[in-house]
């Protein structure tokens, strides 16, 4: 048991409650119960203490939290009736199934079943789209029919006979940290850090040296970068943009999250187009990044130079292809984020204030 929890025996409360509410429904009501059932638990702790005449200990709480059941159990109860699956196992299943369908069957078949199926039909993204989602579907409707039967023949049998016998408060996870709101500081950083990435990318073009290094010598940028580099700039400018209004505006606390959705968004396109550029070009030598500079093609280290070149090239290629993987990743995490907080925004606002939990 934590110190803490020995301090305050009341936030053993806290912390059932929010195990509870982990186990409820995500919808309008879900505080309006846990506001009841806090109320509830309260009323018994004081009664118990008038009995007892004095504050009741982190084990006295423990007792009463017992006799009320486990938190799965008791959102069970507190949730709507079920059929096929009882109170007891349904939101179990419900959090196995979105586990399975949301953060393991769709990632797979994003990053790994996607980029198969594009290179099996030659590039054509068109095919590959609606080979993969139909895929996806029946993927997703056999995985769900296999977790719902399971959960069916568990309901059916004793095999979560005993769950509220061996539940133990104590066993209860810490209180979460409420959420924290990106700092001034940070933004101030990102700020000055992109504010320094827009100075350097607009002396790059008269500055090879800033990019290319000593490599300078020999190497020159390839045609992509004079084809990509006023929209890499005006991203840039953009994003600049995004973090100066996050930070006249720090009210708006949504603007960040589809903000920033959105410069990824645009950056996924951005990397995709470079990506397909550079696979395109085709005509003599490969160099899309870097080429050999005019004045050493005549030299007698033209190969060894070529081959540096080769290098640089296949690198950056597969730099770009990390990025665009990563970027993918972070799109999803975003979004995930921006969904939670239009959520929550939309439970308090439905929330009536004389229920809300202290």
């Amino acid at each position: 048991m934590s110190t803490s929890s020995s301090r305050n025996p009341l936030e053993l409360v806290d912390r059932y409650l929010q195990a509870v509410r982990f186990w409820l429904p995500k919808n309008r009501r879900q505080e309006d119960l846990l506001a009841e059932l806090g109320e509830d638990l309260r009323s018994q702790i004081e009664e118990k203490e008038s009995e007892l005449g004095h504050a009741l200990s982190t084990d006295e709480i423990s007792e009463i939290l017992k006799r009320c059941g486990a938190p799965m159990l008791v959102a069970s109860r507190l949730g709507p009736r079920r059929h096929l699956i009882g109170p007891t196992l349904f939101p179990v299943y419900e959090f196995v199934l979105k586990m399975v369908l949301l953060w393991i069957l769709v990632p797979v078949f994003i990053f790994i079943v996607g980029p198969a199926t594009l290179a099996s039909t030659n590039g054509d993204w068109g095919k590959t789209v609606l080979v993969t989602l139909g895929n996806l579907w029946s993927g997703a409707f056999v995985a769900a029919g296999i977790i719902t039967l399971v959960f069916a023949i568990l309901e059916r049998t004793r095999a979560i006979a005993d769950i509220n016998c061996k539940w133990d408060p104590s066993s209860l996870p810490p209180l979460q940290k409420p959420e924290r709101k990106t700092s001034f500081v940070q933004t101030i950083c990102e700020l000055a850090f992109n504010v320094f990435g827009l100075v350097w990318l607009l002396l790059v073009p008269n500055h090879p040296f800033l990019i290319l290094g000593p490599a300078t010598a020999f190497l020159k940028l390839g045609p992509i970068w004079h084809t990509f580099y006023v929209p890499i700039v005006l991203l840039t400018v953009a994003v600049i943009v995004r973090l100066a209004v996050a930070l006249a505006r720090s009210q708006w606390t949504a603007f960040p999250l589809w903000s920033q959705l959105l410069q990824t968004a645009v950056s996924l396109l951005l990397v995709h187009y470079m990506i397909q550029a550079a696979g395109h070009t085709v005509q003599g030598d490969w160099h899309p990044f870097v080429t050999i500079a005019d004045g050493v093609r005549s030299s007698e280290q033209y190969v060894r130079y070529t081959t540096i070149a080769a290098v640089v090239n296949v690198s950056l290629l597969i730099g770009l292809v990390g990025t665009w993987l990563g970027v993918c990743i972070g799109g999803a995490v975003q979004t995930w984020e921006l969904l939670k907080h239009i959520r929550k925004n939309r439970s308090v606002s439905q929330q009536p204030a004389s229920v809300q939990l202290r």
